[in-house]
């Protein structure tokens, strides 16, 4: 639920009037403006869900990676696809993966 309220994000060019370089943007449950129910209400109904279907939740950082713009780059369009099709088909529940800390 934590990521899910978080909405880290950013405006882009050509989608936000007078963007010209991607701006760092926090929209709770990745969409601000649109909740009525309130972000807390969404992200409690979510939890509510995944545990009531017993469902995998998979959060693909579909963006900007590796610094800041002029920096990083967007994702891969090529392994975001292959992300999601490993969610879909079951086989990103089946890799090994470590859990890192957070920073401090």
């Amino acid at each position: 639920m934590y990521h899910f309220l978080s909405g880290y994000t950013a405006k882009l060019a050509g989608t936000e009037a007078g963007v010209l370089d991607p701006e760092p943007e926090f929209s709770a449950c990745f969409g601000a403006p649109l909740p009525a129910s309130g972000p807390a209400g969404y992200a409690e109904m979510l939890g509510k869900r995944l545990t009531q279907h017993n469902a995998s939740c998979w959060l693909v950082n579909t963006g900007w990676s590796g610094g800041k713009f002029g920096v990083g780059k967007r994702m891969s369009l090529k392994i975001t696809r292959a992300l999601v099709n490993a969610a879909l088909d079951g086989r990103l529940s089946k890799v090994e993966f470590v859990t890192s800390r957070p920073l401090a």
